[in-house]
């Protein structure tokens, strides 16, 4: 079966694994495997946290495999799980714990070279634009890191967390403002 890269093709594969072909399945996980798992790293900054949440993400997928319908992208019921299970970790919380004191050197070990980080050069420009996304509103990194390292259009961001597509901009321009102002003062 030979399947085409294209985004639309998720939704088709995802029809085809909920009909029992597990060849679909595969696909699937290995297209969003990668790009899902540093977006939960990227919002908890915790290796051993975002590997349990992002298990738990593809276990929800299964769960729902058989009621599925393809009324939004695939990447963005896939987002928007992930998105509902980091706002049940960060309610049981009560709070969001401070990163931890080797943050940039757990982002580093993991840096994808297609990222914002890598792409930015040295090492001191990547810690002082992980240091400027740490201080960032978790509604704004969330946000941006869904934008830059997903590529996602601002409708599927507003879909994914539950807001309009007019508040999505806002938080995207007030954090990258905040950006500029930190990485360029």
């Amino acid at each position: 079966m030979d399947l085409p890269v294209a985004g639309s093709e998720d939704e088709a594969l995802m029809l085809a694994w909920a009909g029992g072909d597990a060849r679909a399945f595969e696909t699937l996980y290995q297209r969003h495997r990668g790009p899902l798992f540093r977006f939960l790293l990227g919002q908890l900054r915790d290796r051993p946290l975002a590997e349990e949440i992002y298990q738990d993400v593809w276990q929800r997928v299964i769960a729902a495999r058989a009621g599925w319908r393809p009324e939004a992208a695939f990447s963005t019921w896939l987002y928007r799980i992930a998105h509902n299970r980091l706002n049940d970790h960060w309610r049981a919380q009560r709070h969001r714990p401070p990163a931890p004191a080797d943050a940039d050197l757990r982002t580093a070990a993991l840096a994808d070279p297609d990222d914002p980080e890598s792409l930015a050069g040295d090492e001191q420009t990547r810690r002082r634009l992980q240091q400027a996304l740490d201080e960032l509103p978790q509604e704004q990194r969330e946000a941006v890191l869904l934008r830059l390292q997903q590529e996602l259009s601002l409708e599927e961001i507003g879909t994914i967390t539950g807001v309009g597509r007019e508040t999505v901009k806002s938080r995207l321009r007030y954090a990258l403002d905040k950006l500029r102002a930190r990485l360029n003062p």
